[in-house]
């Protein structure tokens, strides 16, 4: 049984984990200024930035409609005795929900709902290629992972309230109260939605580091095999001193740094980065 494994490129993937894994990847649709473009294609988080701060319109997100699933799905399955399709949680988006409309259109592919976003469907990919690799059917695979998604502890900081407030996400009295305070909230992944969980307080550097702290350290619940390290662009030192933090706290098999693409970025603006693990 030879199958084949795809994303969309929510999952934050780097070019070099697509490649090692040997995963497809459809980008999901970011519209500026009523153009349409292809996320990571056409644009970039560093383009919405930019336009962002120049001030121009607020970027949106658009899912993935059931005739391009189905176009993706019957180019990517070629050669394939079967394809795994690992969505976005269908709470963030349609995106799982057209996929899954597509896949009944077509023998032996199958639609993953990641309940979670980002790496932590990063995980879900790599890991649906990993048992590929290893000759499982289509089926088992995606039964398999939707048993790993809820082990999954997704999770970023936020440097800024100012994309969630535009976006219209966030009230401008809570963006303005936490830029007075300087307060920089952990928004957490949960049943595949997202809450605020702990708020921290401070230099951004010293936020960082308490809220990795907060997530990893006394935990006897940790799956080892591998951890990610996902921003929206940050700088270099803190990413280094991330993985350093990280590495002491636990024996992690695997630290990837990755970072977010459009979609992510769109909505928590720059400088957020978060920890992404699965759980026993």
């Amino acid at each position: 049984m030879k199958v084949r494994i795809t994303c969309d490129s929510t999952a934050d993937l780097s070019p070099e984990l697509v490649e090692k894994y040997d995963i497809g990847v459809l980008p999901l649709h970011v519209i500026m200024d009523g153009v349409t473009r292809a996320d990571g294609v056409d644009i970039t988080p560093d383009d919405i930035y930019a336009h962002v701060e120049a001030g121009g319109a607020m970027t949106t997100t658009a899912a993935i409609n059931v005739e391009e699933y189905i176009e993706f799905f019957t180019e990517q399955k070629k050669g394939y005795d079967g394809l795994v399709h690992i969505n976005i949680s269908s709470g963030f988006s349609t995106c799982f929900q057209n996929a899954t409309l597509a896949c009944e259109e077509l023998d032996n592919v199958f639609a993953v709902n990641s309940l979670n976003l980002s790496t932590g469907t990063g995980h879900l990919a790599i890991d649906g290629a990993i048992m590929a690799a290893q000759g499982m059917e289509a089926k088992d695979i995606a039964a398999k992972l939707n048993e790993m998604a809820p082990k999954l502890d997704v999770s970023f900081i936020l440097d800024t309230l100012k994309y969630l407030h535009l976006g219209g996400r966030c009230s401008g009295v809570a963006a303005l109260g936490a830029n007075i305070l300087g307060l920089k909230p952990c928004i957490q992944v949960k049943d595949g939605g997202m809450v605020v969980g702990k708020k921290y307080r401070g230099k951004s550097e010293v936020c960082i580091r308490k809220y990795m702290e907060d997530k990893l350290r006394g935990r006897d619940d940790l799956d080892l095999r591998r951890i990610f390290i996902t921003h929206s662009g940050i700088e270099d030192e803190i990413i280094e001193d991330s993985k350093k933090l990280v590495a002491s706290i636990a024996p992690f098999e695997e630290i990837l740094v990755t970072r977010a693409g459009c979609t992510v970025s769109n909505h928590c603006g720059p400088r957020t980065i978060g920890v992404l693990f699965y759980t026993k």
